[in-house]
């Protein structure tokens, strides 16, 4: 597995527009949003990224949307993403359409982006799948020097993973195909082949407590029980003998 770091200069690109059916990817990854996107709740939402602030989120009940990015057309904010000029639990969700696809250090982007979410605040992130037919077609050569060919591709389940590792409990993911020229096609592929599917969406909410209990948690719960118990009882024997 290759590490999430790289040296390599990435360029996203500035708009869907810019790379083959972004449109359809634009409009596909907008319309399987919108189901949860009408389940945040809030005052500040950020959309990291020029492709992010092209979705569609009119349907989300946070009213207070804040572009933010190195360059595009339709930014508010001019920033790298690994240094958001934002107080830390500052903001209710994030947006990261691809913007991980483009980053030569996701884990710090993760990381900012935790740093100023609020507890319990939304992530919801989208990539292109590398086990698709995009992804594999990244090989062919002259391909990778152009987008979408030429973002980094991470699977579901390393996603999984990093979020994990941050204490993000994961309320929905999905893959599922877009096919330009034949939509009835991306839905067979969807519906029976998810793992094909070209993009990805992991939605997950920030979590303040651990998810899974730990041995030393446990024990010690298990020894404060006890040592009560005992106390009880030696102050029950002692008020019996008193009374005898």
């Amino acid at each position: 597995m290759k590490p999430a770091k790289t040296r390599q200069i990435l360029t996203a690109p500035r708009s869907w527009r810019d790379m083959p059916w972004g449109d359809y990817f634009r409009d596909a990854l907008t319309q399987q949003l919108q189901p949860y996107l009408g389940k945040l709740y809030g005052f500040h939402m950020l959309k990291l990224g020029s492709l992010s602030a092209e979705i569609n989120t009119s349907q989300c009940a946070i009213s207070h949307q804040v572009n933010v990015g190195i360059e595009g057309d339709d930014l508010q904010v001019i920033a790298n993403t690994t240094q958001l000029p934002f107080e830390a639990k500052s903001i209710d969700a994030c947006l990261m359409a691809h913007t991980l696809a483009w980053s030569q250090d996701p884990h710090r982007v993760l990381r900012e982006v935790d740093r100023v979410l609020i507890d319990d605040g939304w992530m919801i992130i989208s990539g292109f799948n590398p086990f698709s037919l995009l992804g594999i077609s990244k090989g062919i050569p002259g391909l990778h020097a152009r987008a979408p060919w030429s973002g980094r591709m991470f699977s579901q389940v390393r996603l999984l993973d990093w979020l994990s590792l941050l204490n993000y409990e994961v309320v929905y993911r999905t893959r599922f195909q877009v096919v330009p020229w034949h939509r009835q096609g991306g839905k067979v592929i969807s519906a029976h082949l998810p793992a094909l599917g070209c993009l990805n969406i992991v939605v997950a909410r920030k979590r303040t407590f651990p998810l899974t209990p730990t041995k030393a948690k446990k024990s010690l719960n298990k020894a404060q029980v006890r040592q009560t118990v005992n106390a009880t009882r030696q102050f029950r024997e002692v008020k019996d003998q008193d009374s005898t």
